[in-house]
């Protein structure tokens, strides 16, 4: 029997006698079949009976079954209709669109529509940039997917991607003001997709990847990136990466230990593992090894994969070789992003003192965090059912209201870094402690603080690309004869 979670949480409606022991008797039956009882609300009565809404949470399906069954068998109880909350929650979508003024009369549809809307249309022409200005665009993200790496879930297909992505649209307005729009492309070729995504993208001040499977995600958002002059994320990968590393900025303080100093073992090289990977380097990590299914990540291991070449070169700087399990000797701090129930008690055990465990995969982390915790003295999940949970939810609307905010034409690791050290700060130095290294992502300051650490590099960065971009075209413009021209420009470079 699994954890009761309100994910599989279910209202069932029943008809029973009017008597005082009523609402015992059904708390108990669902207790003794593994459920909790959330609430409790009579919806009708009359003089001998009672119409009751129970609400429960279950372990899953199989659970909540056994639950109505229990209700069931209470003397005198009938079954009505059974709801399954998070069904109910779907219904119809989660999102819709609205408009911002309403169209009571002639004028007003004059003026958002023919004839007025066409003086816009030529001003938007005349002057590509005011379309941030004058449209949708301003505040607009594409939550893009082809549903090929749907949660853990696998590649499920686009529609079934819809009830996820419009999920992650209703996050980014929750917690971002952001208004964003799921759009689940029915292909699985990357030249489509890139040239699809290329074709929406006018609409858009952004766009966000969601859930595409690796490596097919590193060629789109490359390319992407490449070829677009808005900010290109990949979620799985960056989202993921910034909450690690302010979680860890966080994990580090309450140990007394020092990122370019310690000795990390990641295990998983997909996605979310080499974007991570990278943002610790940039961080300022000096000493990290990479374990996969086949061991440690190193330089000379036999039909290594192209993509895992990067990670050889860049980190195992000992040229430790063998599995996982080795690795992890002496080790400071594990960071998983892999599969479920990889560590051992012993392998937490043989880690260094005061040791730092990230054990994200879900929902089933790489070792119990209960487990872990009777040898590591901070361990985080992915989980929202144990404390310190890495939630991709805790950056991403923060980080796309600064990029908009600034007009960012890109996304860099410096601004990655900063909403790091924002998800970091949220946490006070009275606050922090083993089992609160991360905010809640409800916490009132959390997205706020992001968007602006992240608009200030953000801001910074687009002065930086129009100073350079000034200066060469100043070069551009210099004479090219001779050698004296040349040298000018050398030296204009140089002192840059």
């Amino acid at each position: 029997m699994s954890t009761p979670s309100v994910s599989y949480s279910i209202t069932v409606r029943l008809d029973l006698p009017a008597m005082p022991t009523a609402v015992s008797l059904l708390t108990t039956a669902v207790e003794k079949a593994g459920g909790v009882v959330t609430a409790v609300d009579v919806s009708a009565s009359g003089q001998n009976r009672l119409q009751v809404d129970l609400t429960c949470a279950t372990g899953g399906q199989e659970d909540a079954q056994r639950v109505v069954d229990a209700l069931g068998e209470v003397e005198g109880v009938r079954i009505g209709r059974v709801s399954d909350r998070t069904f109910l929650a779907h219904l119809g979508g989660k999102i819709q669109i609205e408009p911002k003024m309403q169209i009571r009369h002639r004028d007003d549809l004059s003026m958002v529509y023919t004839p007025g809307v066409g003086r816009v249309s030529q001003q938007i022409a005349a002057n590509p940039e005011d379309a941030s200005r004058l449209t949708i665009k301003r505040n607009t993200v594409a939550v893009v997917t082809d549903g090929s790496a749907i949660l853990g879930l696998g590649n499920l297909g686009p529609l079934a991607a819809l009830p996820v992505m419009e999920g992650k649209a209703a996050l980014f307005k929750q917690f971002g003001k952001v208004d964003a729009f799921p759009l689940c492309l029915d292909t699985s070729d990357v030249d489509e997709f890139v040239r699809t995504v290329k074709s929406v993208a006018p609409v858009f001040a952004g766009i966000n990847l969601e859930d595409i499977s690796a490596p097919e995600c590193f060629e789109i958002e490359d390319r992407l990136r490449a070829e677009l002059d808005i900010p290109v994320f990949h979620d799985d990968q960056h989202g993921t990466a910034i909450v690690t590393l302010g979680a860890l900025f966080n994990a580090l303080k309450v140990v007394g230990k020092d990122l370019a100093e310690v000795r990390i073992v990641q295990v998983g090289a997909g996605a979310a593992g080499s974007a991570i990977l990278r943002l610790l380097l940039a961080a300022g990590a000096k000493n990290v090894v990479v374990a996969d299914v086949e061991g440690i990540i190193h330089e000379g291991r036999e039909n290594l994969h192209p993509s895992l070449e990067w990670i050889a070169e860049q980190t195992n700087r000992d040229g430790l070789r063998g599995t996982l399990h080795q690795a992890l000797e002496g080790a400071d701090v594990f960071i998983g992003v892999s599969a479920p129930n990889l560590l051992t008690e012993e392998d937490v055990a043989s880690m260094a003192d005061d040791a730092i465990v990230f054990a994200m995969a879900n929902p089933v982390p790489e070792i119990d965090p209960v487990i872990a915790t009777r040898h590591a003295a901070v361990v985080a999940t992915g989980r929202s059912d144990f404390a310190n949970q890495i939630n991709n939810v805790l950056a991403f609307p923060g980080v796309f209201r600064g990029l908009i905010d600034a007009r960012s034409t890109r996304i860099t690791n410096e601004m990655l870094i900063a909403a790091a050290n924002a998800v970091a700060d949220v946490v006070t130095e009275e606050e922090l402690n083993a089992t609160y290294i991360v905010p809640s992502v409800f916490h009132s300051g959390l997205h706020t603080a992001v968007a602006k650490s992240v608009q200030v590099v953000a801001e910074r960065d687009a002065e930086e690309l129009a100073a350079e971009a000034e200066e060469a075209e100043r070069a551009e413009a210099t004479p090219r004869s001779g050698d004296l021209a040349t040298v000018f420009k050398r030296s204009t470079r140089t002192t840059r």
